[in-house]
């Protein structure tokens, strides 16, 4: 056992016992989303994964260590504390470790402490990418680095729609991450259904995904895959309208100097206050459903592993 990672007793009991858990990230709530929504999604998604057969484990940096499966009130302090907790990516972990300071992961920092403890599927809401005018200034999201080298399967929306999704999918090309449609021959872009772009391969089945995940790494292929899992349609924002939301949003965060880790969160925001709330209410709904699928293909791996 890694001497920095923590299980909750669920989650090390689940793990032990071959039953199927799913990694959960807590970015999504202490940056991702206002109080008290982000605990009470939090704690929703976590039920949803419950009731869908699967154990949840949401992880977070804390007290010194890598946990994975936190406790009611450990999810409370997320929430309140908000923006003041560090976004935590790769680099981010051995400082707040050896600090005992309190971080939230990012889909990378989860995808890390998902592989140390053997959990082999995520859901979160939407993945990072190579943000807009990244093919100048390199700002590209440590998420698909770590989707080429860590071998877990990330359940989303697709991509955030504030990135510039094109050269998102041609990096995950490059780097060999299979982009995996579910039920659908189009990539979503998180609030929305369209985004005028093809996955790598459409998938009807959770069951399907699970094998085809099993293969890849029964290959000894590195790497992770994305599972791309479209906005409910009920929930699904228009494209032109969200588009030139964003790209309001997008110039008031130039116009004030947002750069770094600090875009995302501040364009997030900003896109729920243009769009009067309707994008929040599209974000909780995907990652509702996102649970939802990631338990499924938990359970069919684990299913796989059992008849081997």
């Amino acid at each position: 056992m890694n001497p920095y990672l923590r299980l909750s007793p669920e989650v090390a009991s689940a793990l032990e016992a071959g039953e199927a858990v799913v990694a959960l990230e807590s970015t999504i709530i202490s940056h991702g989303m206002p109080y008290p929504e982000n605990v009470e999604t939090a704690l929703q998604v976590e039920q949803t994964i419950r009731e869908a057969g699967a154990i949840p484990a949401t992880i977070a940096i804390m007290d010194g260590k890598m946990q994975a499966g936190l406790t009611t009130d450990q999810l409370e302090l997320l929430g309140r504390s908000g923006l003041s907790v560090t976004k935590a990516s790769r680099r981010d972990i051995p400082l707040l470790i050896q600090r005992k300071q309190l971080g939230a992961t990012t889909v990378a920092a989860t995808m890390i402490v998902a592989a140390a403890a053997g959990i082999p599927v995520f859901a979160t809401g939407g993945i990072g990418g190579v943000h807009r005018g990244g093919a100048q200034d390199f700002d590209i999201s440590a998420d698909l680095q770590e989707l080429a080298q860590t071998k877990v399967a990330v359940v989303c929306a697709g991509a955030k729609s504030i990135l510039d999704l094109p050269l998102t999918l041609e990096y995950l090309e490059t780097f060999g991450v299979p982009v995996l449609g579910y039920q659908t021959e189009e990539f979503p872009a998180f609030y929305t259904r369209q985004s005028g772009l093809s996955v790598d391969a459409r998938m009807d089945s959770a069951e399907a995904i699970a094998e085809m995940l099993h293969i890849k790494w029964e290959l000894g292929l590195c790497g992770g895959a994305i599972v791309a899992n479209p906005v409910p349609e009920e929930f699904s924002m228009d494209p032109t309208y969200l588009n030139a939301t964003i790209e309001k949003a997008l110039a008031l965060a130039a116009s004030e100097g947002v750069k770094g880790k600090a875009v995302t969160p501040y364009l997030l925001a900003k896109i729920k206050e243009l769009t009067e709330g309707r994008s929040l209410v599209s974000n909780i709904e995907l990652v509702m459903n996102n649970a939802r699928l990631a338990a499924g293909i938990a359970v069919a791996l684990r299913n796989i592993k059992a008849t081997i």
